[in-house]
């Protein structure tokens, strides 16, 4: 997908939005389930503690007795952190009760002071045994008959456990959303590219358009850019109809003024020799100005049109072919690349620009004329641009004489037939088409006329 593009612009989005989400969405679930493994810890050491209670007493010797049965092996095998023990307080004269798992170890217990009771006199806290397990420890003190005698009980709980459960949980969660995200990327992906397939096939329509394989937006397009489609069309034919209301009233135009400069032109043969000469010269220079300012017009009504193309190499080789025909005593050729340039104008445009160009060329050249055609570097995101140059090897100009050349009207060589507006009309028309017309000097000392006009850059 080239840059800019909508579609991966979207699927960026899409892909940016789903990752956080999912980040999100794995960072709350394991803490909820962190939380809720963490109460369900809390409540099973609480359960175990008031079992061992109820299983406790004194004895008539003043001795703690009793053997809670908690159900759980853990509390039977040595080292695994799971321990349940009593412990006399004053006035009781008694050994301790304990769990087979802590054997005759000992389990140290923070200062109160440090870890307080809380309001149903319990206290939690971690601790460590001698075997290297995290101990989470719930204790309490419990007077065991009327006469005050007390004991502690504590149970604790191995939270490497707790640990592996919740690390195992998290594993598996990841892997799941990771699955998910990726089956959600796919989906998304197949998805965008499936909805906008109607936008790339505008795309694809407006290139055809502009390559003129087409005149409209062809296709079935869904309503919310049926109306877009709509628009452009209705455009592309408001524009045809300029272009060829413009064509229509250059025409009649053209036709009104024919005929009473042809008039003008039939009546000075009637008069004397010096009249008649200056008539004449006069009606041939007003029936220039009049095509070129039509052409002018007709130039500027269809500049703007997305229609406009054509294909330099045929109208440059078969200006070279007929240029060659008429001058035999020169060498024309064409240096063409690349070979499938389009320029964005009209093909009579170009011919006439090209015309006065080469015929000009012809009129100075010694031995040989080249006319090359080569692309211009532009910036990414500007049009296509391509550079003529018509060179000969003729005696050329000096800066001077080149700012004079394209005056309109101005002729450097009397000797040389012509009005003296062939260089203007090739100013006007690249002028018109947004370019640009230069004069410079050869290497060998002749004259390089340089048109510089907007290309079409065509896929494929």
């Amino acid at each position: 997908m080239k840059r800019g593009s909508l579609t991966a612009r979207v699927l960026l989005f899409a892909s940016i939005w789903v990752a956080v989400a999912l980040v999100v969405i794995a960072i709350v679930i394991s803490q909820l389930y962190r939380s809720g493994s963490e109460r369900a810890f809390g409540d099973l050491l609480r359960a175990h503690l008031n079992s061992v209670i109820n299983a406790v007493t004194i004895d008539s010797r003043r001795h703690l007795s009793g053997r809670p049965q908690l159900g759980d092996l853990v509390f039977d095998q040595p080292g695994s952190g799971w321990v349940w023990l009593v412990e006399p307080l004053g006035g009781v004269s008694s050994p301790r009760l304990a769990s087979i798992s802590i054997g005759e170890a000992t389990l140290p217990s923070p200062p109160v002071a440090e870890v307080p009771f809380d309001d149903r006199y319990l206290r939690f806290y971690r601790s460590t045994d001698g075997f290297g397990n995290q101990l989470e420890v719930v204790e309490t003190e419990v007077e065991l008959d009327n006469q005050g005698r007390a004991a502690r009980f504590r149970v604790t709980a191995n939270r490497d456990v707790l640990e592996a459960e919740i690390s195992a949980f998290s594993t598996n969660l990841y892997l799941a959303l990771a699955l998910f995200g990726i089956g959600s990327l796919l989906i998304n992906a197949v998805a965008i590219l499936y909805g906008l397939r109607p936008l790339d096939g505008a795309r694809q329509a407006l290139g055809r358009i502009r390559a003129g394989e087409a005149d409209r937006l062809n296709g079935s397009f869904p309503r919310e850019i049926a109306p877009l489609a709509g628009e452009i069309n209705a455009l592309i034919d408001a524009n045809h109809r300029v272009i060829e209301r413009a064509r229509m009233q250059v025409g009649n135009l053209a036709h009104s003024l024919k005929t009473p400069i042809a008039v003008l032109l039939n009546e000075s043969r009637d008069m004397t020799p010096a009249h008649a000469k200056l008539v004449r010269a006069q009606a041939e220079t007003m029936q220039a100005q009049v095509q070129t300012y039509l052409d002018r017009a007709r130039i500027a009504a269809q500049r703007g049109s997305v229609l406009a193309r054509t294909e330099a190499a045929p109208v440059i080789e078969r200006l070279v072919r007929v240029m060659a025909k008429l001058n035999r005593e020169i060498s024309f050729s064409a240096d063409i690349e690349p070979a499938d340039a389009v320029l964005a104008m009209e093909t009579q445009d170009l011919e006439e620009a090209l015309g006065n160009l080469v015929e000009n060329a012809a009129k100075f050249a010694r031995t040989n004329v080249v006319v090359r055609l080569r692309p211009v570097p532009v910036s990414e995101g500007q049009a296509a641009m391509f550079r003529i140059d018509i060179d000969d090897d003729g005696p050329g100009l000096d800066e001077t004489q080149m700012r004079e050349a394209v005056k309109r009207g101005r002729r450097l060589d009397e000797t040389k037939p012509g009005t003296g507006l062939g260089l203007s009309i090739v100013d006007e028309i690249a002028a018109e088409y947004k370019g640009s017309f230069t004069l410079a000097s050869t290497a060998s000392g002749g004259l390089s006329a340089r048109l510089t006009l907007p290309g079409l850059k065509l896929d494929g």
